[in-house]
């Protein structure tokens, strides 16, 4: 936790982005850290726990993250949580809370609040459009006996 916490703070002063810090440990031992990158690379999606969990996957040279836990500066942000989820990480460690980063203008209330809306009831307008390549594609996954479930 301590190790999360000191690369937000660094990583911060040094103007790489917001104050946030994680890292990814397998059996007492850190695979990997990540910060948050957004403002330094221009990369919405480079948030602190994004960024460790690709470092991770990288450096285990696997999509699945089985056996580690995560350690992040602040509670995940839905975009985090899903990554989290989708990682499969099996313990997910935090200190600030999601309260904390809004007093500090990090506020995701609005997400949480737009993903329990039906889609026509969003800010974000969704719409549906058919398409033949699209629908193979899945057909074609359903059906290949070589691919890779995730």
């Amino acid at each position: 936790m301590q190790r999360a916490a000191e690369l937000a703070l660094q990583k911060m002063r040094e103007n790489s982005g917001g104050p946030f810090g994680a890292i990814i440990v397998r059996e007492g031992k850190v695979v990997a850290e990540g910060w948050n990158q957004v403002t330094s690379g221009n990369n919405p999606t480079a948030h602190a726990e994004i960024v460790a969990i690709r470092n991770a996957c990288a450096s285990l040279k696997s999509f699945s993250l089985e056996g580690c836990e995560i350690c992040t500066s602040c509670e995940p942000c839905p975009m985090c949580l899903g990554a989290i989820c989708w990682a499969r990480l099996e313990c997910l460690y935090y200190t600030n809370s999601r309260q904390d980063a809004a007093r500090i203008g990090f506020d995701d209330e609005f997400i949480y609040a737009e993903i329990t809306l039906p889609l026509d009831g969003r800010k974000i307008s969704a719409v549906r459009i058919a398409s033949e390549s699209a629908n193979l594609a899945f057909s074609e996954w359903a059906s290949s006996p070589n691919k890779i479930r995730y």
